[in-house]
């Protein structure tokens, strides 16, 4: 049984696909959003909520144009969640299946929607949802973090990364080799990495004392050189980071 999100900004073409929908009985459960913004605070709601929570959401039947973020963008940033919901495309254009398949879509339903074809859709993502392999639940480890790119899973060392920049309730990890956005607020990172050496220098950045080049003073204003790049520094870490950049230099 499939839990579903219907997300469209045309009313009568959303009441259409949730009318269809909700008499599939192989789905338990189906929403509507209006628009990618809508249904990403959904989404997010489920991924909290967990695959077993009362919140889940097992596939999205997406629109591609849209107002603000597109179909095939909102896609893309699903694919980067650990464990993204299923995407269903249902658009009245046939030029995007190329995109959309290399996004991993479990189908591409064109408008108008006919009955028979979104039942196929529907059948095959409850095919792919009993294909889905479990994944073993392993500890932590500490000197790695996952990310994800378009649907591959890679193992950053915490070691390689010099900075860390808050976006919301995401964090992007800047290496010498290129950044990756992940799922995690940076607070939580400054409590997770503080013994590995990281330290707070802006509500904004998180910074690896390892990876401090330079301490510049300029006109009363404090900023740190991280790999060629320079990052302010607030006036309540200042002192903290002078400190302990002087500590770990006598050390």
């Amino acid at each position: 049984m499939l839990r579903a999100l219907a997300v469209d900004d045309e009313p009568p073409s959303l009441e259409e696909l949730l009318y269809l929908l909700d008499a599939d009985p192989r789905v338990s459960s189906v929403e509507g959003a209006s628009d990618a913004t809508a249904a990403l605070r959904r989404i997010n709601r489920a991924l909290e909520s967990g695959p077993d929570g009362d919140e889940g959401i097992d596939v999205v039947f997406l629109d591609i144009h849209m107002p603000g973020l597109d179909g095939l963008d909102m896609a893309r940033l699903l694919a980067g969640f650990a464990k993204p919901p299923l995407v269903v495309f249902v658009t009245a254009h046939e030029g995007f299946a190329v995109q959309a398949f290399d996004l991993k879509a479990v189908d591409y339903v064109l408008k108008p929607v006919r009955r028979e074809r979104l039942a196929e859709a529907v059948r095959r993502a409850v095919e792919q949802m009993d294909a889905a392999p479990l994944i073993p639940v392993h500890e932590p480890d500490p000197d790695h973090i996952s990310v994800e790119l378009g649907g591959v899973t890679r193992f950053v060392a915490v070691e390689d990364i010099t900075h860390a920049e808050a976006h919301g309730d995401y964090a992007r990890l800047h290496t010498a080799q290129g950044s990756h956005l992940v799922r995690i607020p940076l607070s939580t990172l400054e409590e997770r990495w503080r013994s590995r050496g990281f330290v707070r220098i802006h509500r904004r950045h998180l910074v690896a004392l390892g990876h401090i080049s330079e301490l510049r003073l300029d006109a009363g204003t404090v900023s740190v050189l991280v790999d060629s790049v320079e990052l302010q520094v607030s006036r309540r870490h200042a002192r903290e980071l002078r400190d302990l950049l002087m500590r770990r230099t006598a050390s």
